[in-house]
């Protein structure tokens, strides 16, 4: 897309302002189709700091979703507009499953976005 659609940079801002991660989006973007749930900012890069840390290889990474003060929180939410979805439990959909099994943590520009669903797609071998 040229420029992020406004309903769904909506949906993202108000995920960020209620700093809710109960909502469910499926989204096309170049190469793939991500589907999971949306999380605010920083609680996804709280999250992905976690998960870093607990790595011996690395947890050096981990200071680049974190606070440069040593708090070892992520930093606040900007004021302006979201620029970026923020996936949580999100799974990547490849044919009839879905990579990773148990669910990943995606960031996606608003702008690469070029459709969408509300809601979490699923596959069943039913």
């Amino acid at each position: 897309m040229a420029h992020a659609d406004d309903l769904l940079a909506d949906i993202a801002a108000r995920v960020e302002s209620e700093h809710n991660s109960r909502m469910s989006l499926t989204v096309v973007i170049p190469g793939a189709v991500i589907t999971g749930r949306l999380a605010p900012e920083t609680l996804w890069k709280q999250r992905v700091a976690e998960v870093l840390e607990a790595s011996d290889q690395l947890a050096v990474f981990s200071t680049v979703f974190t606070r440069p003060d040593g708090t070892g929180k992520p930093p606040e939410p900007r004021a302006d507009r979201p620029t970026h979805l923020h996936f949580h439990v999100a799974r990547i959909l490849q044919g009839n499953f879905g990579i990773p099994d148990t669910g990943g943590m995606y960031r996606v520009a608003l702008e690469d976005v070029s459709a969408w669903t509300i809601g979490d797609i699923g596959y069943s071998d039913h």
